[in-house]
This record gives structure tokens, C-alpha cells and sequence, in this order.
């Protein structure tokens, strides 16, 4: 590696450094001009002031703090970051006055208060610990007497075409890139170095290209092969080298914040390999730039996305994630879209945006406002801010990552799945004779018939007399004289934890919970997201709550992210849900009306094992409730298993009442709890349905209990999805990103503080930039188009810099995180423009990018006269020693 470094800081002194060196005369206007500085020669002093060299980075530096782009800390009303602002005419000030009066520095109340001896006026004033040095206090006054040329930040405009110069001599090299170093050399007095040896060359090529030295086959060959095309042809060979699209992933990486485990105290392990393949690839196969970072951005919302485009989003979910315990969800699932918008901003606009997360951007022209706008983008994904502490899931959303044998299995089973799912549909429709004959047939109910209901044309209806089945587990809490009576737990025994305590309720018992206890009965056996299940649960809300667990069987709540089955009260409201990992990996549904509080309400759950929200029906009191779904995306498992790296593997049981981080019932009444391992039919659930052939009820508890061709297709149904189940159980999985069907709103951030939004943003992109396109969805992928349109200023420039850092080991723009006004300016303002508009108009080509620099005698001189250099500008002598 001592050749390649002494090489690369060889052409920082020899070429980048002595690039930026003073324009050629004819050039006097050239935004290359280099700043004024002492030492330079008397030639320099009577140029043109050069505003974005000169000027701007004094009052980015000394004035922007309190006269700059952040509205909430400008003082005076003054901006000194715009134009307008700049040029304010100031009538309280005297007739004629004006911020700054072009060609009037006696007129301009900047050059007054930069110059005067009167403390409470001067700029900057003394407790900013600021001050400008008596010759920039000159250059300031120089530029208001030239005419206070101003324009806008170099990097915000867009980039324009730039003719490649000629020589001196008239001649043009081969390659633009030498046309302009040797202009720039040209003006230095400086000539090229001599070409680096045969030797040096192909290490140097090697290395940048695969980040590997050559082999010793490869530097023989080299050396031997004297034809003309000998160079080019090793260049072809080290871009189509395996080894490139590493040694590109490296660095990209780098910027994605790439890692394998999740961060934090925990740093629990996560495979994102497939995403990292992704980049190698991508590289490798030279995707065009402008589809590399599309595919990152908005990969899913291409239309019919591939496998490979998805896995590419994976880019937005590489940001640190927690699961400590007593963290709030919503904090850290903000900081997760904040992270995401700080690392498009940082990768591909080179912006440093996450300044204006608390308030407006100090320097550049960001709005806090701007910032949100961008959030929006990135803030409708079903996430949550918590991965899961007792299981291996994966958080939502994700991509399965089948093998091909196990994805045409899977393939397989579906269809399989869809044609059992049709069948039934069939059989149903086909029932409707058996029905009427099992209909006049079915016993009735022995009581009274229901005097509400009716057949027409046949007088009173009678009741059909329905039994539903037995349960699995049956608790019913009685008392006598306070205790507890023998058969108070019938079926399995219950174990009553924390002291729930045993009250008496009129003629029964029933147990008042705190909040904090519960009632675990073990005897339940777990279920799976395919076994159909019922619960009865008798209940008495005596206080709102926001969140009251009634029963559950798992382990945790955000520490497991939920999963297995769960009955709450969702501010009143009955909701249930299957839970592989919550939100995005879920079916729930929820009551539209809470329940009564003070009043005893008998609560049933029905579910038919569908993984499908419809599968879900909640009842009171025997009628059916009205709900909502809440999720509707279930496609893992809701048990623990070693197999699959949960971390909590044992059996969670049955449990009332409380759960372990979780909001319990309190100072709430439950009663006679029962499980069923089937889906109870309406008619079950009511016990009494009209003897009525149009009876919606009567028919669907026909089916499910009398039919046996219904009752065989069925159970080939819930076959086949057992087995999907098994199967993708031990599928892995990788983040991505997935829209959510309903846009989540997005607000500015108070101080950027997850609980105080203030007023709904918009999705849209910074007023400082191009106008967000109006062809384009304001989405993700019209974000993506917008980043990659030929108007914008920024993406193009920015990798271009990248890579020629990777050559030469400092950008164009030296700063290359940084393209706002606290940034580094272009040592070669024309040459980054034309490489930037040579991309673009390549098909953004960055293997042509590469060929280009490293074809160029720019990129193969040798490092002689690197002690010249030095010697020239002091500014090189760091870079050339050892």
C-alpha cells in the first residue's frame, strides 16, 4: 500500500491541489478563482471579486448564524442569504441606505457595521466570539464598490453545459479531463508529470478498481504486451473483475450504513447479506446510477417489482433499531424515518438536511418545514419502533427470501390453497338442497319459539335447537363467604398470580384485577395462525382505559412484537388480533363501539384459521358487533420455537388478565372464561336461529356441522394451510419497504420531538431545489425521478465527486458529504459540471466513468515533482510527506 499512498498524495500536490491555482487571464470573471489570501502576487489583488469564492463563505461563516436562512433565529429581520435580503433598501437607516448599495459602500449599512468602532453596532457583535479580520473587512467593501455581484450557492444551480477548453497551443488532449487539468496547469506555470511506470500503473489500477494489487500472472502480462490497447485492456479486465463490484460496494456501503446486527446496547444479530449481494451486483452488472438509486428509493413501487427491486429498498432499513426495554415505540419509529431521511439527503444529495430536523436550516436554504416534507416520504411504511426481544422475527415490512426449490414449493402450495379455497365456494353454493331437507328435519328448540321471528308465509317461526361444542378449557370464578369453592376452576387448573382477588358479583364470583396480576391457565394448548379458536369471556369495564389486556396466549408485548393471540380493549373498543409480529406481519379487527362501562357484556371471539382479517367475528351479548379491520397482513406463524432462533422458546400459556409490559385490566370484573379449538358458528354463539331457509346463520351452521362434503373439503383446506405454514415458517426474511395502503400523515416536529407535531406537511421537496415534477406521484418513486431528473443540481454532481475521490483521494469538492455553504467549494467548478453532464447524458454510466478517469494522462502521470509542488503552495506540504 506505500506506493499507492505515495502516488496519491503525489497527484493531490502535482494535479488537485495545483488545479486550484488562479484562472489564466481572459478568466478574471471564472468562478475558479481561488480566494484572496496573503502572499499572492499583485496581479491577483486588482482581479474581480469572485462572490461565491470569496464572499459567501465569509457571511456563511460569520453572518448566516443570525442573518441567515433560520427564520427563528434571524435577528432583525435581516437575511443576508438572499439577494433580496441583500439589497433591502433601509429608509429608517437615511434616504438613500440599504443593506447593501451596489457600487456604494458609504450607503450600505453592512459595510458601516462591519467598520465601525461603536460596540453595540458592530458586526459581529463581540459576544459571538465572531469577528472579520481587517482584510476580509476589505474584500467586503472592495465587492459593494465592483457592484455586489451576488449569486445564488454553486451546487443549487443546475449544471450546465461547459465547453472543454483548448491548449494554449490550440491543440485539445484525447481525453476532456486532461484538456482541463492542463488548462489549469497551464495558468500555474506547471507542466504534467511524466507517465508513471508500467508498474505503478497497473498496481494503481488494480487497487482502485478491485481494491486488490495485481497478480503476478496480470503484472507479467502487462509488462509484456507492448501493443497500443495494452492499458486499455487491463482497465477492461480489472471492470469486469467480481473483485470491482466489491470493492464499489464498499464505499456505497459505507454511506447505506450497512451492518449486520442491529445496534444499540443490544446489537442483536440481523442478516442483511441479501441487500449487500444486491449492491455487489448492481455494480458488477453496471446498472445505470439513475436505476441504482431508484431501485433503493422506491424499488417496490415500480410496476411489478422484481425480487431483486425489492431487495433494494432494504437501503431505507439499515438504520440502527432498539429493543430496550421501557423504550417508546413511537419515539424511535420517528427516529427511524428521520435516519432515512438524513442518509438520502447525506448519500445522494450531499446535503447535511438533518440540521433542519429542530428548526430551520442555519446555513443552507432548508426550511424545518422542507425537512418534514421529506419525512412524509419516507413515513408510510407499517413498522414498528421496536424490533422483537423474544423472537427472531423479522421487523415488518419484509421480503421471504425462498431458495428456487422451496419457492416452487411454496408456489405450489398456494395455488393448491386457491383451488381448495374455490372448491369450498362450490360445495357451498351446491348445498342449498341438502340444507332445505336437513332444514325441515333438525329438531326444534324445547322451549318457546323465538315470538320475533318469522317465516313468511308460514306463520311463527320456530327455533332450531343448536349445542354448541364443548370447550377445552372452562373457568368460571364462584364464592362462598369470600373463598374460593372446589369447582370455582372446572376443566384444567388455573394458577391465580400477583393476587387477582376473588369478589362476589350477586349470586356468583369473579375476579377484580388490579392491572398488574392475572390468572395463567397452563392446561391450554398453543395455536397456530391456521387452527380455527373461539373465546367466551364474561366482563365488567369499570374505569376507560386506553389499552386493557382481557387474554392473551404469548409472551410479551412490544418485547415479542405481540405475537400469538390476544383480546383487548382498544379505548373501550373489543379488538383481537393474530400477531406474528405487529404491526406489519398481523390480522386484527376492532369493535367501531366500546364497551359499556359498569355493565356485565358476555364477549365472543370466532376465528375460522384463515390468516385472513374476514376470518375474525366478535360478538356481544349474542349479536354480532360491528368492526373495523385494524391489519390484514398475516403470513408467518403466531407460536415460539427453537427451530426458528426465537430467543423465548418455551410455551406461553393461556393467561388472563395482565401481560409482561403491557396495560392490564383494571379494576376490572371477568368471569367465566371458556376456549374452544373450533370456530364457533353464529348459531352456536346466539344459541337459538329461526328455522328459516334464508337464515344467513342457520345455513353457515349447517355447513360447518351437518354437511359432510362441505365438513372434507374443509379439512383439505386447513391441510393445505398447515403445511404453507410449516413451510414458510422457516423461510428467512429481509427488511424492506412496502407502502401502506392509507398514507400516513406526517407533521412537523416541534424541536424535532416525536410527541409535539404541530401542522400536517405535505410530501414535497426543499423550495430551494427544482420544483418537485407534477407527471410524478408524490411518492417514493416520484421522489426517485425528481433526485435523478436532468434538472437536478445535486445527484449527478455528487457521486461524480465520489468517484473521482476514489482515484485521487480528495473530490472535486473536498467536502463530499457536504455540497451546502459550510461545505468545501469546487477546486474545478467546469471540469465537476462537464463530468456531471457527460454522466447523465451517458446513460449514467459508471463503468464509462471509471474507463474515462483512469484512461486519462491525468490519472497515469507519475509522482514526480511532488517536491515542487510543496514547495510552490505550503498548502501541499502535509500531503507530501512520507
Amino acid at each position: 500500500m506505500s506506493v499507492l499512498r505515495s502516488w496519491l498524495w503525489t497527484v493531490l500536490a502535482c494535479v488537485t491541489l495545483g488545479l486550484t491555482g488562479a484562472p489564466a487571464a481572459g478568466q478574471s470573471g471564472s468562478p475558479a478563482a481561488r480566494p484572496l489570501r496573503a502572499g499572492m502576487d499583485a496581479a491577483a489583488e486588482i482581479r474581480r471579486i469572485d462572490f461565491s469564492y470569496q464572499i459567501r463563505p465569509i457571511l456563511s461563516d460569520r453572518c448566516f448564524r443570525c442573518h441567515g436562512p433560520d427564520a427563528g433565529k434571524r435577528k432583525a429581520k435581516l437575511r443576508l442569504d438572499t439577494r433580496d435580503g441583500m439589497l433591502k433598501k433601509l429608509s429608517e437607516a437615511g434616504k438613500g441606505w440599504a443593506v447593501v448599495k451596489p457600487r456604494d459602500p458609504d450607503k450600505s449599512e453592512l459595510i458601516r457595521r462591519i467598520f465601525t468602532s461603536n460596540e453595540d453596532d458592530r458586526m459581529p457583535p463581540p459576544e459571538s466570539h465572531l469577528a472579520l479580520t481587517a482584510a476580509e473587512k476589505a474584500l467586503l467593501k472592495r465587492w459593494v464598490i465592483e457592484g455586489a455581484d451576488y449569486r445564488p450557492h454553486w451546487s443549487l444551480v443546475p449544471v450546465h453545459a461547459v465547453a472543454v477548453p483548448r491548449l494554449r497551443d490550440g491543440s485539445a488532449p484525447a481525453n476532456p479531463i486532461d484538456a482541463f487539468v492542463r488548462t489549469r496547469l497551464e495558468a500555474e506555470a506547471l507542466t504534467p508529470a511524466p507517465q508513471a511506470s508500467p508498474e505503478t500503473l497497473i498496481r494503481r489500477l488494480a487497487l482502485n478498481l478491485t481494491g486488490l494489487p495485481p497478480a503476478t500472472a496480470d503484472l507479467d502480462a502487462f509488462l509484456a504486451d507492448r501493443s497500443p490497447d495494452a492499458y486499455a485492456r487491463v482497465v477492461e479486465q480489472y471492470l469486469a473483475s467480481p473483485a470491482y463490484g466489491e470493492r464499489m460496494a464498499m464505499d456505497w456501503l459505507d454511506l447505506a450504513r450497512y451492518a449486520d446486527t442491529y445496534g444499540y446496547q443490544a446489537d442483536i444479530d440481523r442478516d442483511m447479506s441479501a441487500y449487500r449481494d444486491w449492491v455487489i451486483g448492481a455494480f458488477n452488472h453496471n446498472l445505470s446510477y439513475d436505476q441504482f438509486l431508484t431501485w433503493q428509493l422506491a424499488g417496490d413501487l415500480l410496476p411489478n417489482p422484481t425480487r431483486e427491486q425489492r431487495i433494494a429498498t432494504a437501503f431505507n432499513r439499515l438504520h440502527r433499531q432498539t429493543n430496550e426495554g421501557g423504550s417508546i415505540e413511537e419515539e424511535y419509529r420517528t427516529e427511524y424515518v428521520v435516519d432515512r431521511v438524513n442518509t438520502f439527503s447525506t448519500a445522494m444529495l450531499g446535503l447535511t438536511m438533518e440540521c433542519a430536523r429542530c428548526h430551520d436550516h442555519k446555513f443552507d436554504p432548508i426550511t424545518q418545514r422542507d425537512y418534514y416534507s421529506m419525512f412524509a416520504f419516507f413515513n408510510n411504511i407499517d413498522e414498528s419502533g421496536l424490533y422483537s426481544h423474544f423472537t427472531n422475527a423479522t421487523p415488518s415490512p419484509s421480503l421471504l427470501l425462498w431458495t428456487p426449490k422451496k419457492e416452487t414449493q411454496h408456489d405450489r402450495l398456494m395455488a393448491g390453497i386457491a383451488a381448495a379455497e374455490a372448491n369450498l365456494e362450490a360445495v357451498s353454493r351446491a348445498a342449498r338442497p341438502a340444507f332445505s331437507t336437513w332444514l325441515q328435519a333438525a329438531p326444534a328448540f324445547a322451549g318457546q319459539p323465538d315470538s320475533q321471528s318469522r317465516v313468511p308465509g308460514k306463520g311463527r317461526g320456530a327455533a332450531l335447537n343448536i349445542t354448541r361444542p364443548a370447550p377445552i378449557a372452562h373457568l368460571e370464578f364462584n364464592a362462598v363467604n369470600g373463598e374460593t369453592t372446589p369447582d370455582s376452576v372446572s376443566t384444567v387448573s388455573a394458577q391465580l398470580q400477583d393476587g387477582p382477588v376473588l369478589v362476589h358479583e350477586g349470586t356468583t364470583g369473579a375476579i377484580r384485577f388490579s392491572g398488574d396480576n392475572q390468572v395463567v391457565h397452563p392446561g391450554v394448548r398453543e395455536f397456530s395462525r391456521t387452527d380455527s379458536l373461539s373465546l367466551s369471556v364474561r366482563l365488567k369495564p369499570t374505569t376507560s382505559q386506553d389499552r386493557a389486556i382481557i387474554v392473551h396466549q404469548s409472551r410479551a408485548w412490544s418485547d415479542a412484537g405481540s405475537r400469538g393471540f390476544e383480546l383487548t380493549l382498544d379505548h373501550g373498543r373489543p379488538f383481537f388480533g393474530v400477531i406474528h409480529f405487529w404491526p406489519g406481519n398481523a390480522i386484527a379487527v376492532r369493535a367501531t363501539q366500546p364497551l359499556p362501562v359498569n355493565e356485565w357484556s358476555q364477549l365472543v371471539v370466532t376465528y375460522d384459521g384463515s390468516s385472513r382479517a374476514a376470518g375474525i367475528r366478535l360478538y356481544r351479548d349474542g349479536l354480532r358487533l360491528e368492526t373495523e379491520v385494524v391489519r390484514d397482513h398475516l403470513y408467518k406463524d403466531i407460536g415460539y420455537g427453537a427451530a426458528t432462533g426465537d430467543r423465548a422458546a418455551e410455551k406461553h400459556p393461556f393467561t388472563i388478565g395482565a401481560r409482561f409490559r403491557d396495560s392490564g385490566f383494571k379494576e376490572g370484573l371477568i368471569d367465566d372464561v371458556q376456549v374452544f379449538d373450533t370456530c364457533l358458528t353464529a348459531a352456536e354463539v346466539v344459541s337459538a336461529v329461526r328455522r328459516d331457509p334464508r337464515d344467513p346463520a342457520a345455513f353457515e351452521h349447517f355447513l360447518a356441522r351437518e354437511h359432510q362434503p362441505y365438513i372434507s373439503a374443509l379439512a383439505v383446506l386447513r391441510r393445505l394451510r398447515a403445511e404453507e405454514n410449516i413451510l414458510v415458517s422457516n423461510a428467512p426474511e429481509i427488511m424492506v419497504m412496502e407502502e401502506m395502503p392509507q398514507p400516513r400523515p406526517a407533521h412537523r416536529l416541534k424541536r424535532g420531538a416525536y410527541d409535539a407535531p404541530q401542522e400536517i406537511v405535505p410530501r414535497d421537496t426543499p423550495a430551494s431545489l427544482p420544483p418537485f415534477p407534477r407527471d410524478q406521484p408524490r411518492n417514493r418513486l416520484g421522489l426517485a425521478r425528481w433526485l435523478t431528473a436532468r434538472t437536478n443540481p445535486l445527484a449527478a454532481r455528487v457521486v461524480v465527486n465520489r468517484v473521482w475521490r476514489m482515484h485521487f483521494g480528495r473530490g472535486l469538492v473536498a467536502s463530499q458529504e457536504d455540497f451546502g455553504s459550510q461545505g468545501k467549494l469546487p477546486s474545478h467548478p467546469e471540469l465537476l459540471d462537464w463530468l456531471a453532464g457527460r454522466f447523465m447524458d451517458d446513460g449514467w454510466d459508471v463503468k464509462a466513468l471509471h474507463r474515462l478517469i483512469v484512461t486519462s494522462e491525468t490519472f497515469r502521470q507519475s509522482s514526480q515533482g511532488a517536491g515542487a509542488s510543496a514547495s510552490r503552495d505550503p498548502d501541499n506540504e502535509l500531503l507530501t510527506r512520507g
